[in-house]
């Protein structure tokens, strides 16, 4: 099982950089290297608690899809996406957004599990865990980027 911790300063306000990382819209504009779309369930807007939307993406060269549930949420401070269906054994991802004098700490921990044993285990060490990686650091630029201009009002009532 491999497990991914970022930290992310951004200078802008908690529930906003809370609202980017939950808004639909935002995600789609954020991952367009991947050619992500909500296919299935909330399909624009922000999710919320117990709400699913399944992502069709372009990974490794291959159109998955992944439907992700909102397990858990505490008010701008802290939500969980679990994998319902998809191409992994096991994927949760938590996120938190904690205070800071000057804006706000996005953390993430991303756990993930591929399948096929001890086969899945080494392709989530020498590939996985580094493209996961590359992948969130991409997502908390783009939330950081939009948060600390007026990019954000694009994508938030």
């Amino acid at each position: 099982m491999g497990i991914i911790y970022t930290n992310t300063f951004v200078k802008a306000p908690r529930q906003r950089c809370f609202d980017l990382a939950r808004s639909i819209d935002f995600h789609i504009q954020s991952t367009v290297p991947t050619k992500e779309q909500a296919v299935s369930g909330v399909q624009t807007g922000l999710i919320e608690l117990g709400q699913e939307v399944t992502w069709r993406a372009k990974h490794f060269g291959l159109w998955l899809n992944l439907t992700s549930r909102i397990t858990e949420v505490r008010k701008y401070e802290y939500f969980k996406d679990t994998m319902m269906k998809g191409p992994w054994k096991f994927m949760e991802h938590e996120h938190y957004f904690e205070l800071h004098p000057e804006g706000t700490i996005l953390r993430d921990i991303f756990v993930f599990s591929s399948p096929y044993g001890c086969i899945g285990r080494a392709f989530d060490k020498v590939i996985l865990d580094r493209y996961l990686r590359k992948f969130l650091f991409r997502r908390n630029h783009h939330i950081k980027e939009a948060a600390e201009t007026d990019k954000w009002k694009h994508f938030l009532p």
